[in-house]
């Protein structure tokens, strides 16, 4: 289970990483399209929410 959390973490990091860069390359006109602010926004979510469960685990050992 651990690896799992670590691993899904670590993908919704690198897609809200993409989102960040898209903003940077592309400009702010992307933060008033609905569609990209919510992606990324779960996103976000899905990240913190897999770090807590992470978190929340007991330790190995």
């Amino acid at each position: 289970m651990r690896r799992y959390l670590i691993v899904s973490a670590a993908i919704f990091v690198l897609i809200l990483g993409a989102h960040v860069a898209r903003v940077v390359a592309e400009g702010t006109r992307l933060l008033i399209e609905p569609d990209f602010v919510m992606a990324s926004l779960a996103a976000l979510g899905m990240a913190i929410w897999a770090i807590v469960l992470l978190r929340r685990l007991p330790t190995e050992g």
